[in-house]
């Protein structure tokens, strides 16, 4: 969704990097330049207005002026300003001393109410609650059925008592279902209100109704994030008429430009709380600030991926994937088939190369990039016997074809597969040995066979001027060298081994952008093609 946003900023920040000192000419431009990408955001002026008048403040502080590397503070500034512009810290449910929480859900037809409501239902449930839906929407045509329908594939009793379609009293509706939850021991209640096209009178007064019959803990106003700065002045119209605690953004998978996201905190004044992100039921977490603006700068948000893989995967089968990996036994195609499995578990591979730093500058490889090569890999390695998976060096000419024409694929696509494996294969070898990849030491708990050969000794630097002044000069440039080093903003948290860093993770599969996955890159398969 910030595409364009995050192109234009790290379009921005890459023409200060090389800077050693920023000049006030410096920063007006770079305000100037942030400022255009705001506007073309569609984020609200007043917000641009501030944003860029306390980017400026800070950037012409001390805090700057008296760093080594200026322009990677800028970026820190900027970086600390979106967080804060988003929200600062995340928003979590506020639950009731008694039971049920009442979570009372707002906005305009067409916004996603119904399917958030079922989004919100499973991701509570996840959490060991127990929710009910209530289907408090009578006017729209079928959105009782709808919600019923949403209440089944979350796997959440629906309340309706009414069958909608202008039918039934949705305060009546709404207050009965508080008691129903009580008897039937539900925790949590959802309320899906109706919408209108537009923001009327009666919309607000039936919500305004609805909420004094409950009293719910958490009003939270849904707010389609592709519809822009009407977004804004929806949810101000809201905030004015009925009230609520708390933002859902819905459709943050749209090609929108962000702009809602990054003005409906400052000018409502009512943190995001939900944002959802597919149509997916499992496509839906609190809203981050800090790792919503770190996607923004092309920072990446590991947290999320990594958090993402917790709720995916099961221990057990990570377990057993790590022994395998950790073993003396050599990394078969049966170990980089379960893999595949796990890693296709997380959702679409561009989605997850997304959430890694750096990954906007290869948004339009990551965008090419089709899942249906990996069903085509899978076929392949299924249609092999399972002798041929343990070994693939006895797969001939013969058996190639075999498998292709059981693959529905061409022997070349086979012969590619088999090659970039054995590659990974001897890859892997070397790392349980304990001789690593280039830059990496080996991986921890694989033992070490051989040991790494000490490296040689560096060259020796430039030799220390003999003129004092020259040498003064030398060892305050290496000083500052240094310091930059060391004071070098983070991008990502330290990383389980799986994602390139260096302690142990249970929940992590050992071949989330690890080595042990084949290069896949150039493997290309098609009709008609052959390697």
């Amino acid at each position: 969704m910030f595409e364009t946003l995050s192109d234009r900023l790290t379009s921005v920040f890459s023409s200060l990097r090389g800077k050693g000192r920023l000049s006030e000419e410096d920063i007006n431009a770079t305000a100037r330049e942030i400022r255009l990408a705001l506007l073309e955001a569609d984020v609200a002026l007043p917000v641009v207005r501030e944003f860029i008048a306390r980017i400026k403040e800070r950037a012409r502080g001390e805090e700057v002026s008296k760093a080594l590397n200026p322009a990677q503070q800028v970026i820190k500034i900027v970086n600390e300003e979106l967080v804060e512009i988003l929200g600062g810290q995340t928003r979590q449910i506020r639950f009731a001393k008694t039971a049920p929480t009442v979570i009372m859900l707002a906005g305009l037809q067409g916004a996603g109410k119904t399917t958030l409501a079922g989004k919100l239902a499973k991701w509570l449930a996840a959490d060991r609650n127990t929710p009910l839906l209530v289907a408090a929407d009578l006017q729209r045509p079928n959105a009782v059925t709808q919600l019923q329908v949403v209440g089944e594939r979350a796997g959440t009793p629906v309340f309706a008592p009414e069958p909608g379609n202008g039918v039934g009293d949705p305060v009546n509706v709404a207050r009965e279902s508080i008691e129903h939850a009580r008897r039937n021991n539900h925790n949590i209640v959802i309320i899906d209100t109706a919408g209108r096209l537009g923001v009327d009178t009666e919309m607000m007064q039936q919500a305004a109704d609805i909420r004094d019959a409950v009293e719910p803990d958490e009003i939270v106003f849904v707010v389609d994030a592709m519809i822009g700065q009407d977004a804004v002045n929806t949810a101000q119209a809201f905030l004015d008429g009925v009230g609520y605690d708390a933002v859902a953004l819905t459709k943050l998978d749209g090609d929108a430009r962000g702009g809602a996201a990054l003005s409906i905190r400052h000018i409502t004044g009512r943190p995001i709380m939900f944002a959802s992100t597919g149509e997916k039921l499992e496509d839906f977490d609190l809203f981050h600030p800090d790792r919503m603006a770190s996607r923004i700068l092309d920072m990446g948000d590991v947290l999320t991926l990594i958090e993402q893989a917790q709720r995916t995967f099961d221990e057990a089968e990570v377990e057993k994937m790590a022994s395998t990996m950790a073993s003396d036994e050599d990394f078969t195609l049966n170990d980089f088939l379960e893999q595949m499995k796990m890693v296709r578990k997380l959702g679409p591979i561009g989605n997850l190369l997304g959430m890694m730093p750096g990954m906007g500058q290869m948004r339009e490889q990551i965008d090419s990039i089709d899942d249906k090569s990996l069903d085509r890999i899978q076929a392949i390695i299924q249609s092999m016997t399972p002798a041929e998976r343990t070994n693939p060096k006895m797969i001939n000419g013969s058996r190639r074809l075999r498998i292709a024409n059981g693959s529905g694929t061409q022997v070349g696509d086979v012969n590619g597969l088999v090659t970039r494996f054995f590659e990974a294969q001897k890859m892997m070898r070397k790392m349980k040995s304990g001789g690593g990849m280039p830059g990496m030491p080996g991986m921890p708990g694989m033992g070490g066979g051989k040991k790494a050969k000490k490296p040689k000794k560096a060259k020796k630097g430039k030799q220390r001027s003999g003129n004092p002044m020259k040498a003064r000069q030398q060892e305050a440039e290496r000083a500052a060298e240094r310091q930059r080093r060391q004071e070098e903003p983070q991008q990502m948290p330290q990383l389980p081994p799986g994602l390139g860093g260096s302690g142990p993770s249970p929940t992590l599969p050992p071949g989330l952008g690890g080595p042990a996955m084949p290069d896949l890159s150039n493997f290309k398969l098609g009709k008609g093609k052959k390697e």
